[in-house]
């Protein structure tokens, strides 16, 4: 199998736009030439075991190898791979979903007689969080007989004055990553969005009602596709009595929710 290629170091100041697309196609080709190797090696192993052949033997290292190199890196069990740190790279572009797109000219002028060639594609991913508030002006009118009309909020605001995919995300933030209210009414407030203690308190334990609904449905489709079902592991007394399981199916199956 052929040794991964190793680049030389080029220092910034020869990193031209031509030096950079060059080490791109460069990196490009050695990856896919390495995955064809791996390909190739592995139909040969399964050729030869279709013909009662034993397939190439994996090697481990012997572990008496100088381990004073510094460029060498060692892997989860600690052995070293053999390979400079950074050689087994990723795409440079990965296929990710686009929402912008950003066309740019060299900087250079371009001589007359220049041709088009096309475009060298970049990909960055980047994240976007920022405060967006939005004001609705709900109309109010009075009907010739007095009565009052007024415009309503969005159904998803549940009558609140903080939007779904902020209340998402504290909810997330809190439960799921463990960040106490205290950091997280920090960094929304260093983010332009004004939360005060209760309001975040009253964001984490109030209007999930939808969120018990959704568990609610989950428990009811679960009892009716599945053949088995485990509750709890627990195998305790209940009541001064013995038999009680967690297995649906069982006469004396029993659960609780809280």
């Amino acid at each position: 199998m052929p040794s991964p290629i190793e680049l030389p170091d080029i220092p910034d100041a020869e990193r031209t736009p031509l030096i950079e697309q060059l080490v791109a196609l460069i990196e490009t080709l050695a990856e896919t030439t390495q995955r064809q190797a791996e390909t190739i090696q592995q139909l040969r192993d399964e050729i030869a075991v279709l013909k009662g052949e034993k397939g190439k033997p994996t090697f481990k290292p012997s572990g008496m190898e100088n381990q004073s190199d510094a460029d060498k890196k060692e892997d989860s069990t600690g052995e070293s791979t053999g390979k400079r740190a950074g050689s087994s790279k990723r795409s440079k572009t990965p296929d990710v979903p686009i929402h912008e797109e950003c066309v740019i000219p060299p900087t250079e002028a371009l001589p007359p007689g220049s041709r088009f060639k096309g475009y060298r594609d970049v990909v960055v991913q980047d994240l976007k969080i920022e405060a967006h508030n939005t004001r609705y002006r709900l109309e109010v009118w009075q009907t010739p007989d007095g009565k009052w009309l007024c415009g309503e909020r969005p159904a998803t605001l549940q009558g609140g004055h903080f939007g779904p995919r902020l209340r998402a995300y504290v909810l997330y933030q809190h439960h799921h990553c463990h960040v106490t209210q205290p950091l997280l009414r920090e960094q929304l407030l260093e983010w332009g969005i004004d939360l005060s203690v209760g309001q975040i308190d009253a964001l984490l334990s109030g209007h999930n009602e939808p969120f018990f609904a959704e568990k609610d449905q989950l428990l009811e489709v679960g009892l009716e596709v599945s053949s088995f079902i485990t509750v709890d592991d627990s195998g305790a007394r209940h009541q001064g009595r013995n038999g009680y399981v967690t297995q649906i199916g069982n006469d004396f199956f029993a659960w609780f929710s809280s």
